[in-house]
């Protein structure tokens, strides 16, 4: 019991070996950029009527996700680069591991819903709002919100289990599970287990439904006769599946890569690409260029600057 006496110490993130303004800079702009453009097209989608369709929930919920997403991470990200004090509280800690984890599970899972959706719409469109009706869509959200929770739930009491000694240092920008394991001075062998084994239910086997959906939806594209419909469909599944790949490849690496030595450093840039990447290009990816989007996005920009002639 006696090493349990500073079992709320505080740790101390590794991550940010020098602190300089440029750094808070770049993080306040990309943290405002993912805001501003993830509830845009939240908003768009919400108040136009002509985007009440199954597709468009799931990039509504989609921006919230990815709002969340970041908002665990970087402002607290920015308060250490601005403040140049590193330590974070035991209690802060575990619960930015939790929501950490759970919005990045829950976002593997309504990925791979979306890329379903996208397969109905264009391989059996004759029965898509059959297949994506309302209830579908909305159960299907919960249910990868209830997966991610219960994912976070079993990491974060398989890390409070663990024991930190020392000046218990974390060798990351944030709390996150497998820098988490590194630091602790206890046995980490069912930890790793575990890790290992719910990264393949919420990585590999998503990422195996998002390249078979993708398989599908490409072979379908190639039997379009107009070549100007086909470059349309595959340019924007093209983007869709170059930014999801980036996500799942990148989270895979991160917690079932290596725990030890100078690796970490693959460790904390590809935490950075999974979790600020996507929320930051998905507004642009999955919507912006999207000509329904910019339709609505243009009439409410029309409606806010000249609403007397509306």
């Amino acid at each position: 019991m006696a090493t349990n006496k500073s079992y709320f110490d505080d740790f101390i993130l590794l991550g940010f070996y020098e602190v300089q303004s440029i750094y808070s800079l770049l993080i306040a702009m990309i943290y405002t950029m993912i805001i501003v453009g993830n509830l845009t097209v939240f908003s768009i989608i919400r108040v136009d009527r002509h985007l009440q369709t199954p597709m468009y929930f799931f990039l509504s919920c989609l921006s919230i996700l990815d709002v969340c997403y970041a908002t665990v991470t970087l402002p607290a990200m920015l308060v250490i680069t601005v403040s140049g004090n590193s330590r974070i509280s035991f209690n802060r800690c575990f619960t930015q591991l939790y929501f950490f984890v759970l919005f990045g599970g829950s976002e593997c899972l309504l990925l791979a819903t979306m890329a379903y959706d996208r397969y109905v719409a264009i391989c059996n469109p004759m029965h898509y709002l059959v297949i994506m009706n309302k209830m579908f869509c909305s159960y299907s959200v919960a249910g990868c919100l209830i997966c991610g929770a219960l994912n976070s739930v079993f990491h974060t009491l398989m890390t409070l289990k663990l024991t930190f000694c020392g000046d218990r240092q974390i060798n990351h920008f944030f709390c996150d599970v497998l820098p988490m394991l590194q630091a602790a001075c206890s046995e980490i062998d069912s930890s790793q287990v575990l890790l290992h084994t719910i990264t393949v239910f919420l990585g590999v086997s998503p990422f195996l439904l998002v390249m078979n959906s993708y398989i599908h939806i490409i072979s379908t594209i190639l039997k379009i006769r107009s070549s100007s419909g086909r470059q349309k469909v595959f340019s924007t599944c093209s983007s869709h599946l170059i930014v999801v790949t980036v996500f799942y490849m990148t989270s895979m690496l991160n917690y079932n890569g290596p725990i030890s030595g100078d690796s970490f450093v693959i460790v904390r840039v590809s935490s950075i690409l999974y979790s600020v990447v996507p929320p930051l290009f998905n507004p642009a990816i999955y919507c912006l260029r999207n000509e329904d989007v910019k339709t609505a996005l243009n009439k409410a920009l029309r409606l806010h600057i000249h609403p007397a002639i509306h």
